[in-house]
């Protein structure tokens, strides 16, 4: 599904057809250990799924550059042994498919650097291409560009059918500050995501999305699900 002029949505992915560049965002390899340490006991399987999921997406899109916007790793303060081990795991995989692979910084990625440097794979703060700038979202920047991708909120939404609850991964589609925006929620397949019509939002870019658009994602396809205020008006 095309979500801007140029851009489609691949899965919880997003693809500029031009420049052939795939978008990633939040991947927060290494979130099944923050888990065992709450006693949450899950396997080890989001690597496997993560890398499943993506090659389907690789074969459907043949890109040129790989952007992984934000959050490559979960672990604030330090590089865990897994995450050392399954992030160069996770970088030589996407070497050998595409040309080159960017790192874009997000708060979780203070430390991101040495990894990054044992694949020879660039780090930046944000991403231009032409008038679109791709930003993790966590902070607010000062920019030209008419369009701004951000990662960071791991957008979803909940929803009902009579007495049936689901939750969806969901893109949302905006203005700021007169420039267009795109949300994109988390590539982890155990990051289900914050329950947008909940109002707490974390990225400063969205303090009020009620005329934002919401794509929600369900077995790979995305569908425009209409403005939030009025997926609100529906529900209440």
């Amino acid at each position: 599904m095309q979500i801007s002029k140029g851009i489609n949505i691949v899965d919880t992915s997003l693809f500029i057809q031009k420049e052939k560049i795939l978008i990633i965002n939040d991947l927060h390899i290494g979130y099944e250990g923050e888990l065992h340490k709450k006693g949450i006991l899950v396997p080890r399987f989001q690597l496997k799924e993560i890398l499943i999921k993506l090659q389907k997406i690789l074969n459907k899109t043949k890109p040129n550059i790989i952007l992984i916007n934000g959050d490559l790793k979960h672990e604030f303060g330090g590089i865990s042994k897994t995450e050392w081990r399954e992030v160069l795991q996770f970088l030589n995989f996407l070497l050998i498919r595409v040309k080159k692979v960017i790192i874009i910084k997000g708060n979780h990625d203070p430390i991101i650097q040495p990894i990054a440097d044992k694949r020879n794979v660039e780090v930046v703060n944000q991403y231009q291409i032409g008038d679109t700038i791709i930003v993790h979202g966590d902070e607010i920047i000062d920019t030209d560009a008419k369009r701004i991708i951000i990662g960071h909120e791991h957008p979803a939404i909940k929803i009902h059918d009579h007495s049936k609850w689901e939750k969806y991964k969901c893109f949302l589609k905006g203005k700021w500050k007169r420039k267009e925006l795109i949300a994109v929620p988390s590539f982890n397949p155990l990051v289900e995501g914050t329950n947008i019509l909940e109002g707490r939002m974390l990225s400063p870019f969205l303090n009020d999305i009620s005329k934002f658009n919401v794509y929600i994602v369900n077995e790979q396809e995305a569908f425009d699900f209409g403005r939030v205020k009025d997926i609100l008006t529906k529900m209440s």
